[in-house]
């Protein structure tokens, strides 16, 4: 059960309605049955002047970035992975796969161990890893990454691990749940 009080549309003032508004003409189906926002969004609505600055980050890292979709959802889960972060890896998860990860890789990043990856997979899936491990890259890493995505590229990388991490800790924190019927992925303390 999650920890912020679950609102409608209707319970909220303007500004959190216009910050819905927003989250939800970007992003699929992500109003559960009874009203309300999945996710980390529910939180955003909550706090809208950060939420909205948030929403606005997020589809710019996802919707407007030069590196093919493909290479943005192994960091994403690889982020999701390392924090063990329920909603995220359901969500991106199904999308890694749809957009054309291997099935075994999905689940050894899922097991936090070293995927056998084509190389462009294998690059943005190291920075991404050491970024969450330690907080750096080392420079072969950094370099091959570099080579692949381009200065632009690599900076849009590193800034939707950052992202992601802030994603990953506000569905932690708030002990936001998986929609109804899904199975969690790492076995949960319920502290």
């Amino acid at each position: 059960m999650t920890r912020l009080p679950l609102r409608t549309r209707d319970e909220l003032a303007e500004e959190g309605q216009n910050v819905w508004d927003s989250i939800t003409a970007t992003r699929g189906s992500i109003i559960t049955a009874e009203g309300n926002l999945m996710g980390p969004f529910n939180a955003w609505v909550t706090a809208p002047g950060i939420g909205r600055r948030l929403a606005e980050l997020g589809a710019a890292l996802r919707f407007e970035s030069s590196v093919e979709r493909r290479l943005l959802e192994v960091a994403i889960i690889t982020v999701g992975a390392r924090w063990q972060a329920e909603f995220e890896w359901w969500a991106h998860s199904r999308m890694a796969l749809h957009h054309g990860v291997s099935q075994e890789a999905v689940d050894a990043i899922a097991r936090r161990e070293q995927p056998s990856l084509p190389d462009d997979e294998r690059f943005v899936h190291d920075v991404a890893r050491q970024l969450v491990d330690d907080g750096h890259v080392d420079r072969a890493t950094y370099d091959a990454a570099r080579e692949l995505l381009g200065d632009r590229g690599i900076v849009e990388i590193v800034t939707l691990c950052g992202y992601y991490t802030l994603v990953s800790f506000t569905l932690n924190a708030f002990d936001v749940a998986l929609p109804p019927g899904e199975q969690a992925t790492w076995a949960s303390d319920g502290s």
